[in-house]
């Protein structure tokens, strides 16, 4: 039986402890026994995630850009990691492509500023575990943004679509839920081949993560202000 369910039996049908009683009073909240991450530790590096960030700088952005015609306000975040810290989940199934892009994206990420010690990587067993660990890691609250990388390589069954479809919408998923950046380094390819030929797609992730991050520090500051 699990902790939560435990709890659960152990309330049913009984009245409130003493103890219960007075932290009602406190105004104490109630845990909520369906979160798994209830009681996780409040972020330690909060000013990591809502510091405003500093104007100026070229850096590169993800490619394509946006032509806004003058007279409007504009919001766009720049992918610098000073003072960042930032979540990589990555796959260990395919490793001998995932370690690859894994070392792409920490060079990625030391370019854009981002310190060693600002970075935890998080590896899992598969894609498929992936929009978990970023949910996990999006739900301590110490990490600006999250960086998912894996490799799905085509095989003879229908196992491919299964794995690429419920991996990216579980990502999708983790970011919605949180509010914190997850960016989708996960490649669907058809062979060994094309996986290999689209290595930097984890660096792309890297600046799709930062860059979002960054967006939605401003947009803080801008509510702020």
């Amino acid at each position: 039986m699990s902790e939560i369910e435990q709890k659960s039996d152990d309330v049913s049908g009984q009245a409130p402890a003493p103890e219960a009683e007075a932290d009602e009073d406190d105004g104490a909240a109630t845990p909520d026994p369906s979160d798994p991450f209830e009681g996780w530790p409040a972020a330690e590096s909060s000013a990591v995630i809502e510091d405003a960030p500093p104007d100026g700088g070229t850096v590169e952005h993800v490619r394509g850009e946006v032509d806004v015609p003058g007279g409007y306000s504009v919001l766009e975040g720049t992918p610098l990691g000073k003072r960042r810290s930032v979540g990589v989940v990555v796959s260990r199934f395919n490793g001998g492509l995932t370690n690859r892009m894994l070392q792409r994206a920490l060079e990625a990420l030391e370019e854009a500023g981002v310190a060693q010690d600002a970075v935890t990587v998080m590896p899992v067993p598969g894609a498929f575990e992936l929009p978990l660990a970023a949910m996990a890691l999006a739900k301590t609250r110490r990490y600006a943004c999250i960086v998912a990388l894996g490799a799905i390589v085509r095989g003879e069954t229908a196992h491919f679509e299964y794995v690429a479809s419920e991996c990216a919408s579980g990502l999708q998923l983790a970011g919605i839920e949180t509010g914190v950046p997850v960016t989708f380094g996960v490649l669907t390819v058809e062979n060994v081949a094309q996986a290999e030929a689209r290595i930097e797609k984890a660096a792309e992730a890297v600046r799709s993560a930062l860059e979002m991050a960054d967006l939605f520090a401003r947009l803080r500051a801008s509510a702020r202000g």
